[in-house]
């Protein structure tokens, strides 16, 4: 008869070996359930996300005054306002710069070998810088108010808009381009 020896001098036999095996292993997987539902199950914490908790800054909360400021802000007729007035600034600075790179700017047809004054120069760089600061204002207020209009119809804010929105502002000016002198 093969036993161990306890810690006492009496022999063990191989039936109370095996039960006190299972008791440690019923112990141990006891433990274990109580770890893993306290850490996946119900009885765990829920944590706050909160920027401050996760080392970031904190976001106070927005008073009134500036949540009115942020809606009339994300408005899509400031939003066209913007690009309007954005659109004309550049493209008046576009223009301009042009006109100053270009060769021909104050060239008289009729008489090419006379320079062209300072006076007629700055006038003509002055039509052409408002030619284009029209047209970029233009297009500008017709590509925010057709993005927004798609925002608006879809529901959500993504790159997909601004894509859809060059679509139809490209076609619109195409349109315009192609179509309308020959139906007028």
């Amino acid at each position: 008869m093969a036993g161990t020896v306890g810690s006492g001098n009496a022999p063990v036999s191989d039936t109370q070996a095996s039960t006190s095996a299972d008791r440690s292993y019923e112990g141990s997987t006891f433990q274990y359930s109580m770890v893993l539902e306290h850490l996946i199950g119900e009885k765990r914490p829920i944590k706050d996300l909160n920027p401050t908790v996760m080392g970031g800054l904190p976001n106070p909360m927005k008073t009134d005054d500036q949540k009115m400021i942020e809606q009339g802000m994300e408005s899509c007729a400031f939003k066209a306002v913007l690009a309007c007035v954005g659109g004309f600034v550049l493209g008046g600075a576009f223009g301009v710069f042009t006109a100053g790179i270009d060769t021909n700017v104050g060239f008289d047809p009729k008489d090419p070998m006379r320079t062209p004054t300072a006076r007629e120069v700055l006038k003509d760089m002055g039509q052409r810088g408002m030619s284009y600061a029209k047209n970029f204002a233009v297009i500008g207020a017709m590509f925010s108010c057709t993005e927004c209009i798609i925002e608006s119809h879809r529901g959500k804010s993504d790159w997909k808009n601004a894509v859809y929105s060059g679509c139809v502002t490209g076609g619109a000016i195409g349109f315009r381009d192609d179509c309308l002198p020959s139906i007028l």
